[in-house]
């Protein structure tokens, strides 16, 4: 009897099947169903109260849905919590962040990639050849942090945070990140710095993006999801969501 294949085996990072969020009566989240392939870069857009955000905590496990299912990679992780959903290579960033600024950008990746790791509970500080210590430069490279690694985080411009918080996403090889809203507050050069982090990514690797900006948003992801009044309306290319009438009316208030 040949054996019964892996759960984890889907093709699909991610895949809502009728999720809903309910506050009282308020439908914050109502009957979203949603796909992301395996390494597919993927946006959820909308306006502000549109659900996107609460979406992504149904996702994570912070709010979990009041119905609905959540596979990822196969599993069903509904009833999940969200260390579990962590442990199984799931991450996420914020819309405000959430770094140590008192401590380096080198000693924040470090402690993210700790947090991750076998025997994180460790009072010892790993050597220089340490497999967390070589994790926590590789970061640093890959975040494009490297010249500022023994930096306060206090004292970073908000672009650099915001790259700190990806790389931070980045510990300890993920399968898919929700980025919420990483190019909030960023002047048009830290944008362009935001492109080329996201566009640099392992193509292996999913991610599920929240954005304001559609410049950046359009630029980065294969598929887009448009949100209103916690439903999905549209989906498709960023070519199409772009040039789509109802998306110009609802979001974008016009030719864009």
């Amino acid at each position: 009897m040949p054996a019964k294949p892996s759960a984890l085996a889907s093709n699909d990072a991610l895949v809502l099947k009728g999720v809903t969020r309910a506050f009282g009566a308020l439908r914050a989240v109502d009957d979203v169903n949603l796909t992301v392939a395996a390494g597919q870069k993927y946006a959820v857009l909308g306006s502000n109260g549109a659900g996107k955000t609460t979406l992504f905590n149904a996702i994570t496990g912070d709010f979990p849905p009041t119905a609905g299912r959540i596979h990822f990679f196969g599993e069903d992780i509904t009833e999940l919590t969200p260390y579990e959903r962590i442990r199984k290579g799931m991450r996420r960033t914020y819309q405000s962040s959430l770094l140590f600024r008192e401590l380096t950008v080198r000693d924040n990746l470090f402690l993210a990639v700790r947090g991750v790791a076998s025997g994180r509970y460790s009072f010892l500080r790993p050597g220089t050849r340490h497999a967390s210590t070589l994790a926590t430069q590789d970061l640093l490279e890959r975040a494009r942090l490297t010249h500022i690694a023994d930096e306060t985080v206090a004292n970073l411009a908000h672009g650099q945070q915001r790259q700190l918080e990806i790389g931070m996403a980045l510990a300890g090889a993920p399968r898919l990140i929700l980025f919420d809203e990483p190019a909030a507050g960023l002047s048009p050069a830290e944008r362009k710095e935001l492109v080329l982090l996201l566009t640099s990514l392992p193509t292996h690797m999913s991610f599920v993006l929240i954005e304001h900006d559609l410049d950046i948003a359009l630029k980065v992801v294969e598929k887009v999801t448009v949100m209103h009044n916690g439903r999905v309306i549209k989906e498709g290319t960023p070519d199409e969501i772009e040039n789509d009438a109802q998306v110009q009316a609802i979001y974008m208030g016009g030719k864009h």
